[in-house]
């Protein structure tokens, strides 16, 4: 069976001032999306789910919609505010999205197969996206889920802090813990720290992150849900907590639930988090045309 990927397109994008997800990067307007897609179908992805905020329905249908028709199979969920939220808790107030954990369990009804899990504003690069589906397509454990790990030197930015999950592997190369840390920096004197707790923290070069690339077995959706309602009862009068995906990983492996496979890439990932950073991604994004890795032009 061709595994699924889930495309995170709901979030506010609040430090970069617009809906980062359709801006336009590529020499003829494609987003980074466009590539995600380009790279998820020659690495042997069957079917696409966008999962997006209701108003912004419209516009990917437009834009994505005639990319992909006669290509692969494409689906929207929706992640409104209360979807999948007890009953009880109809009437919490919230000033943005769940969270990438509440995001994935949205799309529950539209995914069936062994799934993978991206950013819409990140590229991650075609052999991320050929090592997934490889391991997706061929994995018959449904307790063994996967993740791809950059290296934390390859995935800063020169314009802010920026948010990763840092990861500690074991021998085997299964993720032993991953830790949400949102106040990552390469200080002046060249060292990488995280400032979550007052204090910087120094980070090797080449400690491996979570950039939001993920895989699951199909079978992980009721822990979510499970998961998720606990977590919203917990947090009802937060209005921006959010339910991270590295949090369901962390329980499937403190709980003997579910193993992780790593698979470390050293290559360049890079995204926009603020609006300075769209000049380098679209320089990134040349410099890969003029190196024959994509056409100057994605879709005829």
């Amino acid at each position: 069976m061709k595994p699924t990927l889930l495309i995170l397109a709901a979030g506010m994008g609040s430090r970069y001032g617009g809906i980062k997800q359709i801006d336009a990067f590529g020499p003829n307007d494609e987003t980074i999306i466009d590539y995600s897609l380009f790279d998820a179908i020659r690495a042997g992805f069957g079917k696409i789910v966008f999962i997006i905020r209701e108003e912004l329905k419209e516009d990917f249908v437009r834009l994505f919609g005639p990319k992909l028709d006669g290509k692969i199979e494409y689906d929207f969920a929706i992640q409104g505010f209360q979807s999948y939220v007890p009953a009880e808790l109809s009437n919490v107030k919230r000033e943005k999205p769940w969270g990438t954990g509440h995001a994935v369990l949205c799309a529950w009804e539209q995914t069936s197969a062994p799934f993978a899990v991206i950013n819409a504003d990140d590229f991650y690069g075609y052999d991320a996206f050929k090592t997934m589906a490889d391991f997706l397509s061929t994995n018959t454990n449904e307790n063994v889920h996967s993740m791809i790990g950059y290296q934390i030197k390859n995935t800063l930015s020169e314009n802010g802090t920026v948010s990763r999950g840092v990861c500690v592997t074991n021998e085997e190369g299964f993720l032993i813990n991953v830790t949400e840390r949102t106040k990552i920096v390469r200080q002046e004197n060249g060292k990488i720290v995280f400032l979550d707790e007052g204090e910087p923290v120094v980070l090797g070069e080449n400690t491996p992150v979570s950039m939001n690339f993920w895989g699951f077995m199909p079978s992980v959706f009721p822990i979510i849900k499970e998961l998720f309602e606990v977590y919203a009862k917990e947090n009802f009068d937060a209005p921006k907590a959010e339910f991270y995906i590295p949090k369901v990983m962390s329980y499937l492996i403190e709980n003997n639930k579910g193993n992780c496979k790593v698979f470390e890439s050293s290559s360049d990932w890079f995204g926009v988090t603020y609006p300075e950073d769209k000049e380098m991604v679209m320089g990134a994004l040349n410099k890969l045309i003029e190196q024959g890795k994509y056409p100057e032009k994605l879709w005829n």
